[in-house]
């Protein structure tokens, strides 16, 4: 699925992921390929997120919003 994690003054990843692990403000939920059509608020802390094979990279984030649709995911973060 294809990740773009956008803050205000720039683009902090953008490409092909197998997972993406974000803080939502219940806690952490994670969102795989094929996930169903989703937007939700983010609270501060660190967005995982795995390549293709499995290498994990960390984000950290002041909180936003993503949303999920047709195996895009498009985190909006502060």
């Amino acid at each position: 699925m294809k990740l773009e994690i956008i803050t205000p003054s720039s683009t902090l990843f953008t490409g092909e992921v197998s997972l993406v692990q974000l803080p939502g403000l219940d806690g952490l939920f994670e969102i795989l390929p094929s996930h169903a059509p989703l937007v939700s608020a983010l609270k501060e802390g660190r967005v995982k997120v795995e390549d293709n094979q499995n290498e994990p990279q960390f984000f950290d984030i002041r909180g936003g919003v993503v949303e999920v649709s047709h195996d895009k995911v498009l985190v909006l973060a502060e």
